[in-house]
């Protein structure tokens, strides 16, 4: 967070980006209102260790030729922010991004702390189709320290 300062970190929006189509309208609407607000926006992205968070979905470190999970969470995140930036016409608004390890409920909630606003897409890369609010949604919007806005796709 030392990218803000106090003022910007006072009006600061949250948005939860996954790189899923959700996380992708959620972040056009952060956009829109942070400019409305002249809030900071700071794009926040959880990744876990599958061996770690429970579930082993058979994946190895040879698949990922030799990136970290981290430095392709990190990558995902900022070809997501280029892709929505790339695409808008309005003034620009400075984006600070931020990859945390751990689960997404609690790093969004942790990144949430002191936040004007919580936004997030209805559904992430979590979720089965039909549910209409993913579950990281659903925790947040119970526990969030600040308003929380879903963005429905």
């Amino acid at each position: 967070m030392s990218d803000l300062t106090n003022e910007q970190q006072d009006r600061r929006i949250v948005v939860g980006v996954d790189g899923s189509e959700n996380a992708k309208t959620a972040l056009r609407w952060a956009i829109g209102q942070a400019r409305l607000t002249g809030a900071a926006l700071e794009a926040v992205t959880a990744w876990q260790d599958p061996a770690m968070s429970g579930f082993s979905y058979g994946w190895s470190p040879m698949l990922f030729d030799g990136d970290s999970i981290a430095t392709l969470t990190e990558k995902t995140l900022d070809e997501t922010v280029a892709e929505v930036t790339g695409h808008d016409d309005g003034r620009p608004v400075p984006i600070t991004t931020r990859v945390v390890q751990g689960h997404p409920v609690q790093v969004l909630l942790n990144a949430a702390a002191g936040a004007r606003l919580l936004v997030l897409g209805s559904r992430g890369h979590g979720t089965f189709a039909g549910i209409l609010l993913g579950s990281v949604s659903q925790h947040c919007v119970q526990h969030a320290p600040c308003p929380v806005v879903i963005v429905p796709k």
